[in-house]
């Protein structure tokens, strides 16, 4: 064969290969799982490979669902939540406990947590559900909207989960803003929400409860509760204006940050590059909100707007919540630092999250029914 048609099928099939791709996004992904092998490779160089091959698989999803249309997407978004739904109730008769928790579903051949994909279920539902009702929005939708919400989100909260129920509830929420839900209403749902507040704290189990006092007076209980706290705090103040520098960080290195590798990467993090590094991470997550909020402003159907826009916040929802816990302003409810953390469940999830995006930014010329 001709060695120019040689190179002009590879030239083809790279072509094919990147034309779901959209660049912008891809170089801040790229940006963030550079961040992430250096800090993983000093926070747990043991589990680095482990979490290459995370990354890998999630690439590999990002890139099938890059090319899924938006009206594909559109047409599963029932049948995966009440998929979801079937295997939450599955979790809650038949699931693994683990460390007083019912969160994991033994398949036998693979353990997996279905609360992770009601992250993505539950905005495809609801802008599938909007999609429907686009010019005939009446208040009753929105209280369909929210049961639509909050079913999901009692059974995950009953595991119990709360660091997923709130990041689902943060979704789902998003979306029912977007689709013009009015500020009289959220503020009335705010001052309700503060007037129950007595009644949800009896509700709490006793661990969450203590986290909440933790985030109040660590010193309490130094050795014990406020162990992760006071740990990530002073590993964060450690770090001063441009950090210890790669693996010099004292917390982190000596083992004094728990969980280093997973919720409290940030410390880790904060320790090694200091004030200045955390400004670079938080200007990229911005540039990732950003051209997520463009493309869901370029979206050509109403579905694909609500769809991008609230995959986009999840993104600023996941960051706020970890730094705020790791820095002590939030209570520690286990919420990963996106793109960052180890583990493959959430990296794969966060990825589904931009290969939608980039769906949606490849067909926005598309007119969708």
């Amino acid at each position: 064969m001709n060695p120019g048609m040689n190179l002009a099928m590879f030239r083809e099939q790279v072509r094919r290969l990147v034309a779901p791709i959209d660049p912008p996004l891809m170089l801040i992904a790229g940006l963030l799982l550079l961040m992430a092998i250096g800090v993983m490779g000093s926070a747990a160089p043991e589990r680095l490979n482990a979490q290459l091959i995370n990354v890998g698989i999630a690439l590999v999803v990002m890139r099938v669902l890059a090319q899924v249309p938006p009206q594909r997407l559109m047409h599963l978004a029932l049948p995966v939540y009440l998929f979801g739904l079937l295997l939450l109730v599955a979790v809650a008769l038949f699931g693994d406990v683990s460390k007083g928790a019912r969160r994991w579903l033994n398949l036998g051949f693979i353990r997996v947590q279905p609360s992770e994909l009601m992250k993505i279920a539950v905005p495809l539902l609801l802008a599938w559900f909007f999609q429907k009702r686009e010019g005939m929005l009446r208040l009753r939708d929105y209280g369909v909207a929210a049961g639509l919400l909050l079913l999901p989100i009692a059974l995950i909260a009953r595991q119990p989960d709360l660091g997923t129920a709130i990041l689902v509830l943060a979704a789902g929420f998003y979306v029912i803003f977007f689709a013009g839900l009015s500020w009289k209403i959220i503020l009335g749902m705010a001052v309700s929400a503060t007037a129950a507040a007595p009644l949800a704290w009896n509700l709490l189990h006793d661990y969450q409860r203590n986290r909440i006092i933790t985030l109040f007076d660590p010193e309490k209980d130094p050795l014990g509760k406020g162990f992760h706290i006071i740990q990530s705090t002073i590993a964060i103040g450690s770090g001063g204006i441009f950090g210890k520098g790669w693996r010099a960080g004292t917390q982190a290195q000596l083992e004094f940050i728990p969980e280093r590798h997973t919720d409290f990467i940030f410390a880790v993090f904060s320790e090694e590059f200091g004030l200045f590094g955390n400004l670079v991470l938080l200007a990229i997550y911005a540039l990732l909100i950003g051209r997520g909020l463009m493309i869901a402003a370029s979206a050509a159907t109403l579905f694909s707007r609500l769809l991008a826009g609230a995959v986009t916040m999840i993104f600023f929802t996941y960051a706020f919540v970890n730094m705020g816990m790791v820095s002590g302003i939030l209570p520690v409810v286990g919420v990963p630092l996106p793109l960052i953390s180890y583990g493959g469940t959430a990296m794969v999830t966060l990825f589904i999250g931009i290969g939608i995006l980039m769906s949606i930014h490849g067909h926005r010329m598309l007119v969708q029914k």
